[in-house]
């Protein structure tokens, strides 16, 4: 499949898929007749997996050696749970980071709601003619 293609099934752009080939996260692609990129569909599923290390802020370096450590195939699946293994304690800081800020979020939402209720009682009490 040409870079286009790719682009509109990955949502990468076709920038960051050539700069992906050009530091080796993602393989080369073969060129066809007329020299142009001719992605194998199989290297979706390489893709979203980087997309999702993305998502989960690996650093590139370590997309990197995780990338390499594939290519040198099964004798390598050690260190690369190794690897997603301690990027998964990061993603788990990361989450309970998140959590306490959510925390605090709702909080300072809860205070405002309950500023806004007592401003309009104050209003709706000003407004109600007393009965004598």
């Amino acid at each position: 499949m040409r870079i286009g293609e790719l682009v509109q099934r990955c949502g990468f752009s076709a920038h960051t898929l050539r700069y992906y080939e050009r530091i080796g996260l993602l393989p080369r692609a073969h060129r066809n007749t007329s020299r142009q990129r001719d992605y194998d569909p199989a290297i979706l599923t390489w893709i979203e997996f980087l997309n999702r290390l993305k998502t989960m802020d690996m650093p590139i370096k370590d997309m990197l050696r995780y990338a390499k450590l594939r290519e040198k195939g099964p004798s390598t699946e050690m260190d690369r749970s190794k690897l997603l293994q301690e990027h998964r304690e990061l993603v788990r800081a990361r989450l309970a980071d998140l959590q306490n800020c959510l925390a605090v979020l709702d909080e300072k939402i809860a205070s405002y709601a309950s500023s806004t209720k007592q401003m309009k009682d104050r209003n709706n009490d000003k407004s109600t003619p007393r009965r004598k």
